[in-house]
């Protein structure tokens, strides 16, 4: 590690005994990077937050088009960003007649339909691959691809269709879906390499010993200290708190599902509690950006067909089933709740983003964040007029606080070709689309 009063490499590791520590982006870090007017200019980064089993559409669409819009049920929780928040309606997927919510996932981030089978599978590359191919040489991880329920890769989930495509909407090309990593621990380790080995007994060897990352590093954040001014101090200090409160919270939960641990092979780090779990993963994504591990991260609150229970907001029936709610108006406020309960989830992950200095602005400024589903109303299984939402300010490049609606059959590529080329990458066509729509202009 090279450190000096006057500048920092923006890969400094604080170092201790098998853990490594990746730090924030700190002012003693700008010189390192600066511009000839002595700017750093700022990392532009890619979130994809998705959410399975359609919408309850009629609680999601605003009336009112262009500003000042009127939030609904669904989006009110989001409502301290509206001011940053894109609300896209009318872009359509490809149809499917089978596989409806394999189609769903698939197409989500590829703009394409998966082949009906159980092995051989082919859809086409994801946006977030894309970027991770140009991006990925300047970080750590090219990307990350996170999920809250446990990947299914064996046999059909969707008449015919491979489970792998249900769990899943991150392909790196046309015949390679990527898993989702769904426990937090190994997302810790991935990321901070606490460990330096994937082998069970040793992680558990450490579990046991309850040693934290911070304190394998607690000699080398106190000589770091010395050369930082007081508010490069306070940034890493809060960082750090971050740190040990994530990695509190999943010894909590590998404690809490303990009792067996002896005769299991690794623990499982995963909280009993979905909101807990799903704080957690955010709250990693978080750290993983502030220390620019990577700039690409995709995330699924739950894979497309998940039958979860959400009985802490009230709604004890399996999500899957409730989704075909006939009109019925039971169920339909039980699709509304379990909508309104993800919202709220991901509100907390802006909060955080947003409370995150990164350069001169917030990593809430500097990021693209796409959230929604791949299939609007879920009784009708429906691909058109997807429930899509962007926010962010995209260092500069999104104009935020309205609603966009397009015309009926207007693809779901154009809006990639839009988010790519605001990352730099242009393209002639992707999926079905060869042109992009100025979704993201008055700038």
């Amino acid at each position: 590690m090279y450190i000096t009063r006057k500048k920092m490499s923006r890969r400094a590791l604080l170092r201790g005994a098998g853990a490594s520590l990746a730090l924030p982006l700190l002012d003693s870090m700008i010189p390192a990077l600066a511009t000839a007017n002595n700017s750093a200019p700022p990392a532009r980064r890619l979130g994809v937050v998705y959410v399975p089993n359609g919408m309850a559409m009629k609680s999601w669409t605003p009336e009112q088009e262009g500003r000042d819009f009127a939030m609904t049920r669904i989006l009110s929780p989001l409502e301290a960003f509206q001011d940053r928040m894109l609300v896209i309606t009318g872009l359509d997927g490809p149809t499917s007649n089978a596989g409806v919510h394999a189609s769903a996932s698939t197409r989500f981030l590829t703009g394409s339909l998966p082949k009906r089978v159980e092995s051989d599978l082919r859809a086409s590359v994801s946006i977030d691959q894309i970027l991770a191919r140009r991006y990925g040489n300047q970080t750590q991880l090219g990307s990350l691809e996170l999920a809250l329920d446990e990947n299914d890769v064996f046999g059909s989930c969707d008449i015919g269709f491979s489970c792998q495509y249900t769990s899943t909407i991150s392909w790196r090309d046309e015949f390679t879906p990527l898993p989702m990593e769904t426990n937090p621990r190994l997302v810790f380790e991935r990321l901070f390499g606490d460990i330096g080995t994937t082998d069970a007994s040793v992680r558990l060897q450490r579990i046991q010993k309850d040693r934290s990352l911070l304190d394998s590093v607690t000699e080398r954040v106190g000589e770091l200290n010395h050369s930082l001014g007081a508010p490069d101090r306070a940034r890493l200090e809060q960082y750090l708190d971050a740190v040990r409160d994530v990695e509190r919270r999943i010894q909590l939960a590998e404690a809490q599902s303990g009792r067996e641990m002896p005769t299991l092979s690794q623990p499982s780090g995963v909280p009993d509690s979905y909101e807990e779990h799903a704080r957690l993963m955010f709250d990693l994504q978080v750290l993983a950006y502030q220390t620019d591990l990577t700039r690409v991260i995709t995330f699924m609150l739950g894979r497309e067909l998940s039958g979860r229970t959400y009985a802490e907001i009230g709604v004890p029936d399996s999500h899957h089933p409730t989704s075909h709610h006939r009109d019925d108006p039971v169920l339909y406020e039980k699709v509304t709740k379990i909508n309104e309960f993800h919202t709220s989830l991901f509100a907390d992950y802006l909060d955080k983003l947003d409370a995150t200095p990164d350069g001169e602005g917030s990593l809430l400024d500097n990021i693209v964040l796409l959230y929604g589903a791949g299939m609007s109303d879920s009784n009708q299984h429906d691909s058109r007029g997807l429930p899509l939402v962007l926010f962010g300010g995209g260092s500069g490049t999104i104009k935020g606080g309205r609603h966009l609606r397009f015309p009926n059959g207007t693809p779901i590529g154009k809006l990639h070709l839009n988010i790519l080329d605001k990352f730099g990458i242009p393209l002639d066509s992707f999926a079905d689309s060869s042109e992009p729509i100025d979704l993201l202009s008055e700038v």
